[in-house]
């Protein structure tokens, strides 16, 4: 690809910022759930999924307990399909009911927030949470189509609708920030 074609990459969190910013989630987390053992992290494909997987570890060297993770799918529930597609996302993976379970969807960015409609939507196919919270890495503000707010974020970036937001993980992607592309 020509230089002129490359997308333009700002980065907004550094690699070692995203290790801040995390550290500061986790305790944020624990401020709020003091039960670490009613806690299940759910993470949504794709980012969602690995930020979970750092979270939970994050949270278990803070606490020497292992916190409960899975993956939840939220794609056959979007009422968006028509405009952003299908893709092949791993599949939900939750191991007990969340009855009664804090719930904390995490998402590596929130934009319109139909995805995470979706993706609580389908929890109740696992049981009724006691409560269901949002952790994002970054809130795209001002693009919001449903009134849903992360409980809690990494950075707050106002972006254009034509504008990305990538998360790069080094054990994804050989690097690590988050960049607005």
């Amino acid at each position: 690809m020509s230089e002129l074609n490359t997308p333009k990459r700002v980065e907004i969190l550094s690699k070692e910022e995203l290790s801040r910013t995390l550290t500061r989630l986790a305790s944020q987390v624990l401020e709020e759930i003091s039960d670490i053992e009613r806690l299940v992290l759910l993470g949504i494909p794709t980012r969602g999924i690995q930020l979970a997987e750092v979270l939970a570890s994050e949270l278990s060297k803070r606490t020497g307990q292992n916190v409960e993770q899975g993956i939840i799918d939220p794609t056959f529930y979007r009422d968006d399909l028509e405009n952003i597609g299908t893709r092949l996302v791993p599949s939900t993976e939750i191991l007990s009911t969340l009855e009664n379970r804090n719930i904390l969807l995490i998402d590596d960015v929130i934009f319109t927030g139909r995805t995470v409609r979706a993706a609580i939507e389908s929890l109740q196919a696992w049981g009724r949470p006691e409560r269901v919270l949002l952790l994002v890495m970054v809130d795209r503000s001002g693009h919001r189509e449903l009134p849903i707010q992360p409980d809690f974020f990494g950075r707050q970036v106002p972006t254009k609708r034509t504008e990305s937001i990538e998360l790069r993980l080094n054990q994804i992607d050989g690097e690590e920030g988050v960049f607005l592309v």
